[in-house]
């Protein structure tokens, strides 16, 4: 399948997070998904990895390891297919031993990271609000799952055995027909249809909703699109829906609703964590200073940690103790302290989230809700 936009799972992060390499490099620009505009990409993309390999070989980094970081760069600015299928970011992140790369729906600015880790905090706001949506529009004569992203075009899914219709969907001439024994009539008898056809769609699309990580969005009427969420497998679909047969829709216009409701998901659990982290300082389990911060999350007290997602914090955290130096400006050789937090805390299976500094609660870059009071 091809797409444009591939966030990491939590799996994937977690082991981004985990992976160590003394020459660790984290590039992130912002793309198009124009093709017309891959070589403007590359280019920025060339730029950064030069500035990181400036600042391996400043800090004294082996030489076969800057070679290795090198290669694999230079690899992926050869990749003609690679650059003409972007989408509004390109987060990569290269050892000597090889390159991950991620396509973001969110927009993020151009920087380079060099360290013995990788900088995860901005990859974290995709996780956090992907800003992207799968739209399943679902009417009785047809199907369709449509990808859907804030500055990328709408692309329709292609899903092996995805049935076209509710009658050929359960091996039917028409939604009327009654069954062998004459007992499946009339409006109810159409309606055990269309959930034999719902559970259809539902096995069809779920592993590949569930590899995209993004919320889902049921365009369609009623009574189908009722019947299809009393069936439905998947945790991500959203409450709000697109109204009305989405047949004589355009995947545009499906994408445009879509975005909608994406504004006001996003606005509505902005909210609740505000009102959340409000609650839980008045119980003292919330936390706005960075050294209470580190030494909860290194205990695993920390159950939501919300980080401003354009400040960098270089420095280190001791593993033990969770104590933090701070360093006056990022080098080869410290990290991003939040990075480090963020990991702790996934670890300890709480949630990360990566905000706007606005959003944040407090007045703060950093805010945590406890688990308990530390």
């Amino acid at each position: 399948m091809a797409q444009h936009i591939d966030i990491p799972t939590r799996e994937e992060l977690t082991a981004l997070l985990d992976e160590r390499d003394p020459a660790s490099v984290s590039i992130y620009l912002p793309t198009s998904p124009l093709p017309q505009d891959a070589d403007a990409d590359r280019i920025e993309f060339k730029n950064l990895a030069a500035e990181a390999i400036g600042q391996l070989e400043a800090g004294g980094a082996d030489r076969a390891a800057v070679a290795g970081v090198r290669e694999h760069a230079d690899d992926l600015l050869d990749d003609d297919e690679f650059w003409t299928r972007m989408a509004s970011s390109l987060a990569a992140f290269v050892t000597p031993g090889g390159v991950h790369t991620f396509r973001l729906p969110n927009r993020l600015t151009s920087m380079v990271e060099v360290s013995d880790r990788m900088h995860l905090k901005p990859l974290l706001r995709s996780v956090t609000f992907p800003q992207a949506a799968v739209v399943l529009a679902l009417a009785q004569g047809s199907v369709r799952l449509i990808e859907v992203a804030r500055d990328v075009p709408p692309e329709e899914i292609p899903v092996a055995d995805l049935p076209s219709d509710v009658a050929s969907a359960v091996g039917k001439a028409s939604i009327s027909d009654r069954t062998a024994a004459g007992r499946i009539q009339g409006s109810e008898g159409q309606k055990v249809r269309m959930r034999q056809f719902a559970r259809l769609v539902d096995r069809a699309i779920r592993p590949v909703v569930a590899g995209l990580g993004m919320p889902l969005i049921l365009a369609g009427a009623e009574p189908l699109a009722s019947i299809y969420r009393s069936v439905n497998s998947y945790p991500g679909l959203a409450d709000e829906g697109i109204p009305g047969n989405p047949e004589g829709a355009s995947d545009q216009q499906l994408a445009d609703a879509a975005r909608g409701i994406l504004d006001r998901l996003y606005e509505a659990e902005l909210t609740q964590v505000r009102e959340r982290f409000e609650a839980r300082v008045a119980q003292g389990r919330g936390a706005t200073d960075l050294t209470d911060i580190a030494r909860a999350a290194t205990f695993g007290a920390v159950d939501t940690l919300l980080a401003d997602i354009d400040q960098s914090v270089p420095g280190f955290v001791d593993e033990e103790s969770g104590a933090v130096t701070l360093d006056d400006s990022d080098d080869a050789a410290n990290y991003g302290v939040v990075d480090e937090l963020a990991r702790r805390v996934l670890l300890s299976g709480g949630r990360v989230l990566a905000l706007r500094a606005d959003d944040i609660p407090g007045d703060t870059a950093t805010a945590a809700i406890l688990r308990y009071p530390v």
